[in-house]
């Protein structure tokens, strides 16, 4: 008889509490996959499409399939007015989201920045869909509360591939532009004094002090600040070169600012 035992499988990956252990593996379709060490066993999901591979309605996800029915009735109707999400559309919806949870968890430990982009994006869509059109006020606040966690994490996903690419004016727009998005958030249900206090805020926070830690100096400001200490110094000289060099710097930066517009 075939054996279901996971013993085997579990051989030499130990559970560690408290950690998110995770792998990639070739399944037997020859598809990436990606599995979840558990405490009782592994989870297993699709690197794409729906976490547990199934299309429902034959779309990629119950997400698709209603934004295709919102589509519809709009087509049909001209105004989104009348499209509704009942009590049990947005259970399978938050069920599926869930998914998609453990998914952006798992890409985040694989640094696969770009699926963790994707599934926060993909789960902020939900929030803004049920918040729209659920019939049940319940349901329609049931997953705010999780705003702030997906746009600090797709966030964080943003900062760390334009850091990839040593994009580091890019990385810090991206963590202000969270926090902004986050401050929105509080600001909106009128708890801005607990805004600093909030873990993602102070998350993105540490990520934006890195970051400028991280940053290579500026050579026009390296060089304003040795014409600083020059003035300071008395060296009129030397001054004026600082100055010529930074004018000249300045030029250059101009002329291929305008050779890129063209």
């Amino acid at each position: 008889m075939a054996s279901y035992d996971l013993r085997r499988i579990l051989a030499g990956w130990e559970y560690e509490p408290g950690q998110i252990t995770v792998r990639k593996i070739s399944g037997d379709d020859g598809a990436v996959k990606i599995q979840m060490r558990l405490d009782l066993g592994i989870l297993q999901m699709e690197a794409s499409g729906r976490p547990d591979g199934r299309r429902p309605h034959g779309e990629e996800s119950l997400l698709e399939y209603h934004l295709k029915r919102l589509q519809l009735h709009e087509q049909r109707n001209g105004t989104p007015l009348g499209f509704e999400l009942t009590p049990d559309e947005c259970q399978t919806l938050r069920e599926e989201s869930s998914q998609y949870y453990h998914r952006y968890l798992a890409e985040f430990v694989l640094e696969d920045f770009a699926g963790v982009e994707r599934d926060t994006a993909r789960n902020l869509k939900v929030l803004d869909l049920m918040g729209k059109f659920a019939v049940e006020e319940s349901d329609r606040l049931s997953l705010e509360q999780f705003r702030p966690y997906l746009i600090m994490m797709n966030t964080r996903a943003q900062v760390h591939m334009a850091l990839r690419q040593g994009r580091f004016k890019t990385a810090l727009a991206r963590v202000e532009a969270g926090l902004s998005r986050i401050q929105e958030i509080f600001s909106e249900y009128a708890d801005e004094e607990s805004f600093e206090d909030a873990s993602e805020v102070m998350i993105l926070m540490a990520l934006r002090k890195e970051i400028r830690a991280r940053m290579p100096a500026d050579p026009v400001e390296k060089l304003e600040a040795e014409l600083t200490k020059a003035v300071d110094d008395e060296r009129y000289e030397d001054a004026a070169v600082l100055r010529e060099r930074i004018e000249a710097m300045r030029a250059k930066t101009t002329s291929g600012a305008r050779r890129k517009r063209r």
